[in-house]
């Protein structure tokens, strides 16, 4: 039966509380499903777009990618028992170097499968966060731009400045080493490559060639990507129920 409520109009309060809090959610993190208990799935997306945004708050026009939001949804996903595996979706211009290394270290360290995948550009600080999952996927027409740290285009007239760049430099260098199956000697050579990018130094790696390079895995989208997050997070429990049946 309808009541005189529902014809009037009136609120229907627990749809507008529910379409209130995904348009928060839009507005705060850019994304509706942030990892709640129980999750609505077994496999929870996470979108880095635009700039990585770390210490300085950048112009509002600027498309971002809050680190304080991303940390805390990080671990989430690592304590919901519900959620099994992540997907990472890059499409970054990169960003403050620090704030793009927490997240780095902070995915590398998820005890639950993870998988990344490039789409468009995962450029500077974005090269760490998609070699940071178990697996990494990189579609045939995107790019990764790798290039030495630096705060501006003026040269570094200061030793300790350029002695804390330096030290920031190798700080990138081991972890995308660590985690990727390219070689130092290789990556260092890509980043200081001349002629790659106009009137600077670094160079622009494409699709297959990333893969050549030992930076990601594998090219392919997004439905390669979720079939080997599914087999992963698969893998997972059979190994579990394997290690059950020995206790």
């Amino acid at each position: 039966m309808v009541s005189q409520r529902d014809v009037e109009g009136e609120p229907n309060e627990p749809n507008e509380e529910k379409a209130s809090g995904i348009i928060e959610k839009i507005q705060q993190l850019g994304q509706t499903n942030v990892p709640q208990m129980p999750a609505d799935t077994n496999i929870h997306c996470l979108t880095i777009i635009g700039q990585v945004e770390g210490h300085m708050q950048l112009p509002p026009q600027n498309k971002t990618t809050k680190y304080e939001h991303i940390i805390p949804q990080l671990v989430a996903i690592e304590q919901n028992p519900s959620i099994e595996g992540l997907l990472v979706v890059l499409n970054t211009v990169g960003g403050d170097v620090e704030a793009g290394l927490a997240i780095s270290e902070m995915i590398s360290t998820i005890s639950k499968p993870t998988v990344s995948i490039v789409l468009g550009g995962g450029h500077s600080i974005g090269v760490p966060i998609a070699v940071s999952c178990d697996y990494s996927y990189i579609a045939e027409t995107a790019t990764m731009t790798i290039h030495p740290i630096r705060l501006t285009g003026l040269v570094i007239g200061v030793p300790q400045s350029f002695e804390y760049m330096d030290k920031m430099q190798e700080r990138v260098v081991k972890f995308v080493t660590k985690h990727s199956r390219v070689t130092e000697n290789t990556f260092k050579d890509l980043m200081f490559a001349k002629g790659n990018l106009t009137r600077d130094i670094g160079t622009n790696v494409i699709g297959v060639d990333a893969v050549t390079y030992g930076l990601i895995d594998e090219v392919g989208g997004l439905g390669k990507a979720l079939k080997k997050l599914n087999e992963m997070i698969q893998f997972n429990k059979e190994q579990r129920n394997n290690e059950e049946l020995i206790q």
